[in-house]
Parts: structure tokens; C-alpha cells; sequence
């Protein structure tokens, strides 16, 4: 006879193991980026411009674009995913067509940015005639991260139970409405958590900006929508393998900036949607 204990403990090590497998490396990744780019950081080297071909000075410029760009993409695929989202699973009917789409949404989720990158570049850089810009990139971003927001918000709004719309609508209150004061806000936690997900690929991604957006180097802020930008990834990119004799703590202490930075939108996303968590009945 098995023992049933044994087995549980097998399966136990084996996820623990699995566990490890993907914590460890990502923890040492972050410690020797916060070991090596901790002592670059300080006044100057945030709020200054690069100087003597980007060997010194300040990364101000990149974080800033970076922080456009980031603001750029979710302005533009938030509401349009949301809106997707609440066709698909409150109004669209259960047939082929609407399955494909679904599938071909996901699908879309595992596209390479490069593959988005070329994308913005025919048809914002050049159809649209947007030329390299803070635009570009940011429609660039917006639908490359569309199929994520979309896919989460589709499967939060799923989430909450068939029940809740069926009383709402028993009571006289509309379609619309239902959704409206029912469904949204009850679905509002697995939203936010797709627009997390967006945001660090976002704010990530070097492709998408280097055909749309980025520029090897700018000595002020963008003044428009349609002037060029930095961006930390392509930033990082270049003093990492196009500039010579960069020290190694000014490139750590870009990569510990891009990586912060991306913390800090993903932590004020998570303190949102944790308020909103807490109001849930169910």
C-alpha cells in the first residue's frame, strides 16, 4: 500500500526544488546589480545629462523618456484593452470567430518585440509620417502590450460569479449598467494585475524603441510628443556594447535605476489594487 504522505512529500521537494530553480538565479541577478550599480548612485548621477561621450554625467535624460513612453503605452492600451476586454466576455458570443479571436489575442501576447518594433516602424514612423517619436514609441509599446492587458482583464471579469449580474439584472438594473457597478469594480484587482504585467514589459523592452523612438544621445529633454527620446534599455544598450571604456558602475548603476524604476510603477500598481482588493465580498 502507498503511503500517501510520501507522495505528498515528493511532489512537496519537487515544487520547492522548481521553486528555487527560479528564485535563486533572479536573486543573484539583482544582488550584483544593486552590489555593482549602488555606488554610482547619487544626486548628480540622476538629475544630470551624460557628458564626455556618455562616459560621465547623469542618465536624467533616459529616465525621464523612459517614464513618457511608459505613461505613453498604458494611456493608449489600458482603455482600449479594457473595452476588449468587456466585449469578449460580457457581450460577444460563444461562436468560432469569437474563439479565434481569443486565441489569436493570446497568441499575440508571445510575439517578439522586435517583431513590434518593425510594426511601428511601417506603420508610425513611416505610413503615419510620426516620424522618430515619443508618439511612435508609445503606440509602439501600447499594442505590444495590448494582448496582456486584454487576455487579464478578459479572464478578471470571468472571475466574478455569473450570480452577481444575475441579481443585478433581476433588480432592472441594465446590461451596462451591471457591468458598470457590479462587474468592473469587482474585477478591478485582476485588471491592475495586467496592467502590472504591461508595465514592466514596457518599461523593459529595447526593440520596439530602437526602430520607433530612442536616440543614441540627447543633451536635453524631449519638448513634444514628436521629438526623439532616451530610454534606459537602449541606454543601457549602448554604453554596454557601442561606447568604449564606460566604468562598469555607471552601467550596473543604469541597470539598477531601469530596475527600481520598474519596481516603484509596479509597487504603486500592486498598493492600488490591494485597496481595491480589500473592498471584494467574495
Amino acid at each position: 500500500m502507498k503511503n500517501p504522505y510520501r507522495t505528498q512529500n515528493i511532489a512537496f521537494f519537487f515544487l520547492f526544488l522548481a521553486t528555487l530553480l527560479i528564485v535563486v538565479p533572479v536573486g543573484l541577478i539583482i544582488v550584483i546589480i544593486i552590489q555593482k550599480g549602488l555606488p554610482a548612485i547619487n544626486w548628480q548621477f540622476l538629475s544630470d545629462i551624460p557628458r564626455q561621450g556618455m562616459r560621465a554625467g547623469g542618465i536624467f535624460p533616459a529616465i525621464v523618456g523612459t517614464v513618457y513612453l511608459v505613461t505613453g503605452a498604458i494611456i493608449l492600451a489600458l482603455p482600449i484593452g479594457l473595452l476588449a476586454a468587456i466585449y469578449l466576455s460580457e457581450y460577444s458570443k460563444d461562436n468560432l470567430l469569437n474563439r479565434l479571436i481569443k486565441l489569436a489575442i493570446v497568441n499575440l501576447a508571445g510575439v517578439p518585440s522586435v517583431v513590434y518594433g518593425l510594426f511601428g516602424l511601417a506603420l508610425f514612423v513611416v505610413f503615419f509620417k510620426f516620424g522618430a517619436s515619443i508618439l511612435s514609441g508609445s503606440l509602439t509599446l501600447g499594442i505590444m502590450i495590448l494582448p496582456v492587458i486584454i487576455t487579464t482583464s478578459r479572464e478578471a471579469l470571468e472571475s466574478v460569479p455569473q450570480s452577481f449580474r444575475e441579481v443585478s439584472l433581476s433588480l432592472g438594473a441594465s446590461k451596462w449598467q451591471t457591468i458598470r457597478h457590479i462587474v468592473l469594480p469587482n474585477a478591478i484587482p485582476g485588471i491592475l494585475t495586467g496592467t502590472i504585467l504591461g508595465l514592466g514589459r514596457a518599461a523593459g523592452e529595447t526593440a520596439p524603441i530602437l526602430f520607433t523612438v530612442a536616440a543614441f544621445y540627447l543633451p536635453r529633454l524631449p519638448n513634444s510628443i514628436f521629438d526623439q527620446a532616451m530610454a534606459l534599455p537602449y541606454h543601457l544598450y549602448v554604453i554596454s556594447t557601442q561606447v568604449p571604456n564606460v566604468a562598469e558602475k555607471i552601467r550596473y548603476g543604469t541597470a539598477f535605476v531601469l530596475l527600481a524604476l520598474v519596481l516603484i510603477m509596479n509597487l504603486v500598481a500592486i498598493i492600488i489594487r490591494y485597496k481595491f482588493r480589500k473592498r471584494k465580498k467574495w
